[in-house]
């Protein structure tokens, strides 16, 4: 019934942002006597924000036509290389004969597309051959493929490192650091052949119990049945994954605005203020930000509540009792694969000491082949995206990727 609801409210909602779309181009015209009156103006942004008050479920374009390496532009396109029903592996293959390091991001299965790593990615395509899990929304996953839960989660990340081969490096953004190292650890453990050159581990909940935040807190204050009663519900029957039990995308992204309402508040007040003042580099940039931010796709039930019990209540892998079908994950198993950790300091969803556990965990990698960064002045998405990651963190693992190519 909480699908279906929101679903009608957005289908009447729908022609109001028509219409409010219309008004906002007409009352835009230049050549409307009144059209430079402040009323006016006040007007059309009022109605040209409310256009586009609406989330979208469709993945966005990654938009990488082209990228700089060493200085000159090299033309880009996306390669799909193996597909899950769940998940593409999703390849940017670049014109270009260098001899690079491949990386395999691990985007996060999260509320929003894998997108949200646009700028990870171009700084990644400089110097990278560069492939990236691109999540499906689960709303669209017909529900004869079955069900997806944290155990396939990692078996996936074994099968796309044995295609890319051994001297691949993975990098897990948020979430996927969980999966990611367990991954890892049971590939190091099997002596494979495939274990990966490194894994690098950023902003993830490798232990929540180290400087939990708001969201470590709400996790924990709620049993795994008031989770799956209040926000797993049915897709409903218009869609192709219909009656799959899914975490809806709706309801993240209201949890990750209520954490900062003010300042969501506040940039659309700046850019209802930019639009009326007719300011429109700063509102393209508000509006691409928030065309990306509102882009959601839904949960696999079983994956979001198997991550709330097993990642944020039991604490499995900090204690050394993760298992993936029933076996045990040793994270201390790997010896091989060196490991980089990025937190940020101002990280409200993984704070500080919550990734860096994993170094503890890995016990026998050498110290030579470890290391860990603490990006200063940073929130959560600053870790892997925005000016600091580009000026900062990223150079710093470039640097570890190349001492080990």
């Amino acid at each position: 019934m909480l699908y279906d609801a929101y679903q009608a409210q957005n289908d009447i909602f729908g022609p109001i942002r028509l219409i409010a779309g219309t008004a906002s181009e007409w009352l835009g015209q230049s050549w409307l006597p009144i059209g430079d009156m402040p009323f006016v103006r006040g007007a059309a942004a009022a109605m040209e924000l409310l256009s586009h008050a609406a989330l979208s479920h469709e993945r966005p374009d990654f938009r990488i036509k082209s990228v700089l390496v060493d200085g000159a532009p090299v033309a880009v396109s996306e390669e799909v290389v193996a597909s899950h029903p769940f998940c593409n592996l999703l390849h940017f293959r670049k014109e270009s004969n260098r001899d690079e390091p491949t990386v395999l991001v691990v985007a996060p299965l999260s509320g929003h597309f894998a997108t949200l790593l646009r700028g990870t990615v171009e700084s990644l395509l400089a110097d990278h051959n560069v492939y990236l899990t691109d999540w499906k929304n689960a709303r669209d996953v017909p529900l004869l493929y079955g069900r997806f839960d944290l155990d396939d989660f990692v078996e996936l990340v074994i099968r796309f490192v044995r295609l890319l081969g051994p001297r691949t490096h993975v990098m897990a953004v948020c979430q996927p650091s969980v999966p990611v190292l367990a991954a890892v650890s049971l590939l190091a453990a099997d002596d494979d052949p495939c274990q990966p050159s490194s894994m690098i581990l950023m902003g993830g909940p490798i232990d929540t119990r180290a400087n939990p935040t708001a969201v470590n807190r709400f996790a924990k204050a709620h049993s795994l049945g008031w989770f799956e009663r209040t926000v797993i519900t049915s897709v409903p029957a218009r869609y192709p994954g219909a009656f799959r039990r899914v975490y809806p995308g709706f309801l993240q992204l209201a949890g990750f605005l209520s954490m900062n309402f003010d300042r969501h508040v506040s940039a659309h007040w700046t850019m209802f203020r930019d639009l009326a003042r007719g300011s429109g580099e700063s509102v393209a940039a508000t509006r691409a930000f928030y065309d990306e931010y509102t882009a959601v796709m839904d949960l696999p039930a079983d994956f979001y509540l198997q991550t709330v019990e097993r990642v944020f209540h039991r604490h499995d892998l900090a204690l050394g009792q993760f298992r993936v079908r029933g076996r045990l994950v040793d994270p201390a198993a790997i010896e091989r694969t060196a490991l980089m950790t990025v937190e940020g300091e101002r990280d409200d969803v993984c704070g500080p000491g919550q990734t860096v556990a994993a170094q503890t965990l890995c016990m026998n990698i050498p110290p030579a082949k470890k290391t860990h960064h603490l990006q200063l002045k940073v929130g959560h998405y600053g870790v892997f995206h925005g000016r600091r990651w580009q000026t900062e963190t990223y150079p710093k693992v470039k640097l570890f990727i190349r001492a080990l190519a």
